[in-house]
């Protein structure tokens, strides 16, 4: 395992993209770049509390901000607002996945009566699923048929069907019964989901029916997020902190990147 970034808040939303992971210090109200090489560059996000990251097609960036309740979007240059979700979710937001024709997947991180809501390219806003527990990390398949969210607080993974139309349907458990709360998640190439398992300080590998087949010890620390990406997509970047909750966290910079190489490699978005 090999540490490539440390000293920042509370690291959430990893995202691999041009041979750089992108991830958000959502405390820190900033968004990270980081190269193999440990090398990093910032995005100053002030008055925002960013989580959640996708690109669309276009290779702008989109960034929840989560108390704020909207999404951003960053081109390169500029950071504007292009949806802002105060009026239709019930909770904070957390996690997002963008698809391949940039439709964005939000979750709102009610503990029951979560909601998911998805912007489409044009920015328009439709809640695509309800009374989630605690939605957080979210991937969807190579073929863009099938979504896969982490309930938190129900300790499991769920899927839902993806229509022509982004719509979600056909709601059913991945894995249920997990060992801790799922927190953020990344998709490989046979179907397994990577999960910060955050109480269980690991990170286990997860297919389809709940068995766990690899599990990665994080000692103390509190398994926050994590996604694949690398030259060869096997590299497992993940994203650890001092405590599983946030508000405990504000001042430190206690959290940490590291990466570790992995059998399998990425598949599906992010």
């Amino acid at each position: 395992m090999t540490t490539l970034a440390d000293g920042f808040c509370f690291g959430e939303g990893p995202r691999w993209f041009e041979g750089l992971l992108w991830f958000s210090d959502m405390l820190g109200e900033a968004v990270h770049t980081v190269t193999l090489q440990g090398a990093m560059t910032t995005l100053p996000l002030a008055g925002h509390a960013p989580s959640g990251l996708g690109f669309r097609p276009d290779g702008s960036l989109l960034v929840v901000s989560t108390e704020n309740r909207q999404v951003l979007r960053y081109d390169g240059e500029t950071v504007t607002t292009i949806a802002d979700l105060s009026d239709c979710v019930p909770a904070n937001l957390g996690d997002m996945v963008v698809d391949g024709i940039g439709r964005a997947y939000v979750g709102s991180q009610a503990f029951n009566g979560g909601v998911i809501v998805r912007i489409d390219p044009d920015d328009s806003p439709t809640i695509v699923a309800e009374d989630l527990d605690f939605p957080n990390g979210m991937v969807i398949t190579p073929d863009g048929a099938t979504l896969i969210v982490a309930e938190s607080t129900a300790r499991r993974l769920t899927a839902f069907s993806i229509g022509p139309d982004g719509s979600l349907s056909d709601r059913r458990a991945f894995a249920d019964g997990l060992d801790g709360p799922p927190d953020g998640i990344a998709l490989d190439a046979e179907g397994g989901v990577w999960a910060a398992m955050t109480l269980a300080h690991q990170f286990e590998r997860i297919i389809h029916g709940g068995t766990v087949t690899d599990r990665i010890d994080m000692g103390e620390r509190t398994a926050i997020a994590c996604t694949l990406g690398g030259p060869e997509g096997r590299t497992l970047f993940m994203l650890t902190s001092a405590d599983a909750y946030p508000q405990r966290l504000v001042g430190t910079k206690l959290s940490r990147l590291d990466a570790v190489m992995v059998d399998v490699p990425a598949a599906g978005m992010p």
